[in-house]
């Protein structure tokens, strides 16, 4: 999930579509990892709303505030409660800005222990040993927090040289890495996570997350995907053009975003359908696997085949529409 704002010249005044908050799903596809949007809520600060300026209503009224937080969290309570995600596991995959009790304590109030979260480490976090058992008749309330064991940063330096080599496959390629795990207590979730600092050679970054079951390799792979987040804004924005729509009003420009996430999302359902890899048709060095362009391209090659007619007749006087019910079957 991840705000974004563009500007451009010629913008219509109405500037929904450029500000928005989006959950989508960390799928991979022929190998390598894309976001698939499923919702997004727009975002408007609370100053224009006070100001019950035009970009601030729908039809008149004026929308009602709601911070980026309770915009994820109630995207995410919704998916959760839906008729294909009822029952499975979520984990929650953000930055550092998301990756807080203003999220996880909504939706884990609402969905319960199926739901997870993974996300980066603040280098200022305090961690904290988890507690001793109790004693038997020991006197008192059982301790919710054991030792302090001092804040990221410091921790880092004293596991560095306990760090092991993983192999994992990260950004596309198989790399090692160093890295350390250990099971803390987090104040500002209330729980215990896991934490996994993993060391380059100059810098180092803290990962956590709050599935205790998640190996070293999974965690940092899955943090790894989340840079295909941005790649989807990068895709939903340049590639299939809602940042040049030119609505002037909330519904269109609604429209506009749906229709623009949709086609993405359908984008790398087709490619997941190909029996083979697709061939990247720029090569770059350092860069073997297909780009979203190269989906794009092989969609539009067989939408101008004359054998793309038995898939998608021709319009008859039926009342079915045959494209409509080509993607719901992809889907499904």
């Amino acid at each position: 999930m991840k705000p974004f704002l563009t500007t451009r010249p010629n913008q219509s005044k109405y500037p929904w579509a450029q500000n928005i908050v989006s959950v989508g799903l960390l799928k991979q596809v022929k190998g390598r990892w894309a976001c698939l949007f499923l919702d997004f809520r727009f975002y408007l600060p609370l100053k224009t709303i006070q100001a019950k300026k035009e970009t601030a209503t729908i039809r008149g009224d004026v929308v009602p505030f709601q911070t980026k937080m309770a915009q994820a969290a109630q995207m995410l309570i919704a998916i959760a409660i839906a008729e294909h995600f009822s029952t499975a596991p979520i984990l929650t995959v953000t930055d550092s800005w998301f990756g807080n009790n203003d999220l996880w304590k909504p939706v884990y109030k609402a969905i319960g222990s199926r739901f997870n979260i993974l996300s980066r480490l603040r280098c200022n976090n305090v961690l904290y040993d988890r507690p001793e058992k109790r004693k038997p008749k020991q006197r008192g309330r059982n301790k919710k927090y054991g030792q302090r064991l001092g804040a990221a940063t410091d921790m880092a330096k004293k596991v560095q040289q306990k760090a092991r080599s993983y192999t994992v496959n990260l950004y596309g390629k198989q790399r090692e890495v160093r890295a350390y795990s250990r099971v803390v207590m987090l104040k500002t979730l209330k729980r215990p996570v896991q934490v996994v600092w993993v060391f380059r050679r100059t810098q180092w970054i803290a990962l956590f997350t709050t599935d205790l079951s998640l190996s070293v390799t999974q965690i940092i792979e899955y943090y790894g995907a989340r840079w295909k987040i941005e790649s989807g804004f990068k895709e939903l924005k340049q590639d299939i053009g809602s940042q040049k729509s030119q609505c002037r009003n909330a519904q269109a420009v609604t429209n506009h975003l749906n229709f623009c996430m949709m086609a993405t999302t359908l984008t790398w359902i087709y490619a997941d359908r190909l029996k083979t890899d697709p061939e990247r048709r720029h090569k770059v060095k350092g860069r073997a696997s297909f780009a979203f362009s190269d989906i794009r391209r092989i969609i539009a090659e067989a939408a101008l085949d004359p054998d793309f007619e038995r898939v998608c007749p021709k319009y008859s006087s039926s009342p079915v529409n045959s494209v409509v019910a080509v993607l719901l079957r992809m889907v499904a």
